[in-house]
């Protein structure tokens, strides 16, 4: 017998397909990202009597011998709280240990919120890649996003409404002039699309942001100054591309230091010095220090 992913309705019901409903209500088994949330949709979907396992990050190593054993005489369905078990949410694992144990598996398809942000943006979907949630920290993610640009192609991401407007943020300053589009609560009642540069995005949603949230970064070819092409060995390179501009000392000690290259502090006394060299070309005069 197999063990079959089911994606589950991202907000709205109507969204679960027929063959969804068919294997919910045949399965001997259901393995469940949150079990309560299992049980509100099937009491929905008028499923009843159904068993219920818990999967997920915290037990995954505890039960998946048990749910592949199971799987082996009896069909289990396999679903997360929203959308395709395994993308971004438990269930990869356990299907790579299912197919090492010589059980079949099956797949679904359904909702995605990745690939509905992906249809509704409107950019190039001649390539693109799917990124997941960005890091938490800032350095870190402006880091990501940098490397993730690299590539100049559509890029579709998660992330916490907690942490939206951190992020957009860190997107500006790693990608100035980035092409982002926005979907929060998708196929819910408040669902909100947004469309613009990371700042316009991010005025743009309440306060405070609620809801699930994935968004859509336009293909970005990074130019050769920013982090996406620099690291902080690459300092005095940055430097002196800023001052070529005509850049002001404390505006390219501000922007560097935005882009993860070192304290505005140590950014301005290495701008000055090499300004006083004469790198990077003729510069305006400037007073003040950052």
């Amino acid at each position: 017998m197999p063990l079959i992913l089911v994606p589950t309705p991202l907000g709205n019901l109507r969204d679960v397909t027929l063959r969804a409903l068919d294997v919910l209500r045949d399965a001997e088994l259901i393995v469940a990202e949150d079990t309560r949330v299992a049980r509100k949709l099937l009491q929905a979907l008028g499923i009843a009597g159904r068993e219920l396992w818990s999967y997920r990050e915290q037990n995954a190593a505890n039960v998946t011998a048990g749910i592949v054993e199971r799987a082996r005489s009896g069909l289990v369905a396999v679903t997360c709280d929203a959308g395709m078990p395994g993308i971004s949410d438990p269930g990869s694992d356990l299907v790579a240990a299912a197919r090492a144990a010589g059980v079949a598996v099956e797949a679904l398809p359904g909702p995605s919120a990745a690939f509905g942000v992906a249809a509704l943006s409107g950019f190039s979907l001649r390539r693109f890649t799917f990124e997941g949630f960005p890091a938490r920290s800032s350095q870190a993610r402006r880091a990501g996003f940098a490397q993730a640009l690299r590539a100049n192609v559509t890029t579709i991401w998660y992330e916490s409404p907690r942490r939206i407007r951190a992020t957009l943020a860190d997107l500006e300053a790693a990608a100035p002039g980035a092409r982002v589009f926005l979907v929060r609560e998708y196929t819910k009642r408040h669902e909100q699309q947004t469309f613009g540069s990371p700042a316009d995005v991010a005025a743009a949603l309440p306060e405070p942001v609620r809801g699930e949230v994935a968004f859509a970064v336009a293909p970005y070819r990074v130019a050769a100054l920013s982090v996406a092409e620099t690291n902080a060995g690459d300092a005095d390179a940055a430097i002196d591309q800023l001052l070529a501009e005509n850049r002001r000392v404390g505006e390219i000690a501000k922007v560097l230091a935005r882009r993860g290259l070192g304290n505005r502090a140590d950014l301005y006394a290495r701008a000055s010095a090499r300004k006083a060299a004469g790198k990077g070309g003729a510069v305006s005069t400037e007073s003040g220090r950052p």
